[in-house]
């Protein structure tokens, strides 16, 4: 037989003997273990041997190269002797016997829908999704990594652990970084960070652990300069949480840190059901906002009303969705959590126009028979017409996105493609105030222009107004700074408009429509139908000619007078007359709207 002398491969202290002299060893066994740097090492025979001597004892402390035992190997099965050896790593376990991977892959388990049919089916009793559901549809296959799933709730004071990590897994928030339609608009555009508060864990209300959580999405979207979607639904801040909680929770940063993001990265928030307090707060910060039919969203809840001595609020009073989308707080109503899914997915590929690749341009894009925009504004100056089939007509099919449509029925704000390309669309709606700019749609194209500088969205205008809203309610309802501001808006876009007149082009409301006046716009062009000056005809020709028609006793003359004034006035207003002064620069087809736009935001696109 073939004997050899184990020696040490490192400096350390013996702290047990697995053998004894005589054992007959198998391949694999562990002789001893070696510490060192507080780290144990298994000493080990690779081929099958008998301990003929153990040279050192337990507490020993050996030198690297010390002899630690003598063996004898066993014949092979044809009688040969075995090779001698010995490894210092243990052998690979099998999953199985891992208890501590054991222990990970059940904790990450019970984090699944799967491990909670019970909170999975009272969510499908409201017709709704679980958070886990929605981020899943939301986002590219295979594409989410979570960040902190093995979060539990700061209530280890009032709690047991394994109840904590049962009852509250990922403290009631699911988040991580993934892609949206990476497809649509390139890998690197698709890179997000999306949060989902959990509604069947602690009402989804924010606690100290989960605040670290946003904080640390937040802080990373700020440095990667990642698109954030929240979904939002949840009770706000949380008052059963009980560990080193300080005394005024007033350092959570997650508004800040969301705050700071906004004109950076776009934000888009989804609200299904309750939105209160801290939730609402978040959910305020995004760009778009979506939320279905029967949500409520408000900046405190029953609890907090009553709390302030306001009397008790059924949670539906508060904030519902019929008011909140007149009042601009929602930008899209949608039916269900699927939709808004749907629809967010649209708004965040309309927001990422720098991931966009350079071949829209070169590249077929649906869009409707062009020639129909002849037919869309009638001839005649004083009929009524729908301005919303002239968008969807000349941008790309099914690629408009209408935003706050019952906030400011008269400003017509959207997002959409046009060969490709994600523009801002701001129009004026005729069936309101035959086009005039209130208060509320100044607000809301501010608002809108701010979006679009902040994303680098270009400007396509389809102007028809007679202007902006006057008189004393316009007054009362503060229009010279809500007006004002829209010019203010305007003056600060870097990026570029391009503006349609429809029809009416008239007085400031006109030059606040085209970023200040009508050199502003890299294209400024009318349609046949277009008419431009500094004030509405009938109007400018009572004022004007007052004298003159005053002295026209006979009211038929003196009507027939006022007839021929506005008709000469309206053939100077004319679009065709302005461009003869190069006020504009064309008068175009109507048909030709979409290449003349694709043309003078440089694509080639069809």
């Amino acid at each position: 037989m073939t004997g050899w002398t184990v020696t040490s491969p490192m400096a350390g202290t013996v702290v047990d003997l697995a053998v004894q002299v005589g054992d007959r060893l198998a391949p694999g066994t562990r002789l001893l273990s070696l510490e060192s740097m507080k780290l144990d090492h298994p000493v080990e025979v690779t081929v099958g041997a008998r301990v003929e001597q153990l040279l050192v004892a337990t507490g020993d402390v050996v030198e690297r190269g010390q002899d630690l035992a003598r063996l004898v190997a066993d014949a092979t099965p044809d009688g040969d002797p075995a090779t001698p050896g010995v490894v210092t790593a243990e052998r690979a376990a099998s999953d199985d016997e891992r208890a501590d991977l054991a222990q990970v892959l059940a904790r990450r388990a019970a984090l699944r829908d799967e491990a909670r049919p019970e909170a999975v089916a009272a969510r499908a009793e409201r017709g709704r999704r679980t958070a886990r559901a929605n981020i899943e549809a939301l986002v590219d296959p295979g594409s989410f990594q979570e960040f902190g799933g093995l979060a539990i709730a700061a209530q280890r004071r009032r709690r047991e652990v394994d109840e904590l990590i049962a009852q509250t897994p990922a403290d009631g928030l699911v988040c991580g970084t993934a892609t949206i339609a990476a497809v649509r608009v390139g890998p690197d555009a698709a890179r997000c960070v999306v949060l989902a508060y959990d509604a069947t864990v602690l009402a989804g209300t924010q606690g100290q652990v989960n605040h670290r959580k946003t904080d640390r999405l937040f802080e990373l979207a700020a440095r990667e300069q990642l698109p954030v979607v929240l979904f939002a639904e949840g009770g706000g801040g949380r008052p059963g949480d009980t560990d080193a909680l300080g005394a005024s929770w007033l350092t959570a940063a997650a508004f800040h840190l969301l705050a700071r993001l906004s004109g950076r990265v776009p934000i888009i928030a989804i609200v299904d059901g309750c939105c209160f307090a801290g939730n609402a707060a978040l959910a305020g910060c995004a760009d778009v906002l979506i939320a279905t039919e029967g949500s409520n969203i408000g900046m405190a809840g029953p609890a907090m009303i009553e709390g302030g001595g306001l009397g008790r609020v059924a949670p539906t009073d508060i904030g519902p969705i019929d008011v909140q989308r007149r009042n601009g707080v929602v930008d899209l109503v949608v039916r269900d959590d699927v939709e808004a899914v749907e629809r967010a997915r649209e708004v965040f590929a309309l927001l990422r126009p720098a991931g966009h690749g350079d071949g829209y341009g070169d590249v077929e894009v649906a869009h409707a028979d062009q020639t129909r925009l002849r037919a869309l504004v009638p001839e005649d100056r004083r009929r009524i017409y729908d301005m919303r089939p002239v968008l969807t007509t000349f941008v790309d099919t099914d690629s408009c996105v209408e935003l706050r449509p019952d906030a400011a029925p008269g400003m017509i704000t959207a997002l959409a493609t046009i060969g490709g390309q994600p523009v801002g669309l701001l129009a004026n709606d005729p069936h309101h105030l035959g086009g005039a700019i209130d208060a509320e749609g100044a607000d809301s194209a501010v608002r809108h222009l701010a979006l679009c500088e902040a994303h680098g969205l270009p400007v396509v205008v389809l102007c028809d107004t007679p202007g902006f809203m006057v008189g004393p309610d316009a007054e009362r309802d503060g229009g010279v700074r809500r007006f004002a501001a829209l010019f203010v808006a305007g003056a600060r876009l870097t990026v570029p408009i391009v503006a349609v007149v429809v029809r009416k082009g008239y007085g400031l409301g006109a030059q606040a429509m085209l970023g200040g006046h009508l050199q502003v716009p890299v294209l400024t062009v009318a349609w046949p139908t277009g008419e431009l000056g500094p004030m509405g005809l009938e109007g400018a020709v009572r004022l004007g000619y007052r004298r003159e028609l005053d002295a026209i006793d006979d009211p038929d003359e003196r009507a027939a007078a006022e007839a021929r004034m506005i008709a000469e006035a309206q053939a100077h207003a004319s679009a065709l007359n302005v461009a003869t002064y190069a006020e504009i620069d064309d008068v175009i087809d109507p048909a030709d709207t979409r290449t003349r736009v694709l043309a003078a935001l440089g694509r080639t696109g069809r």
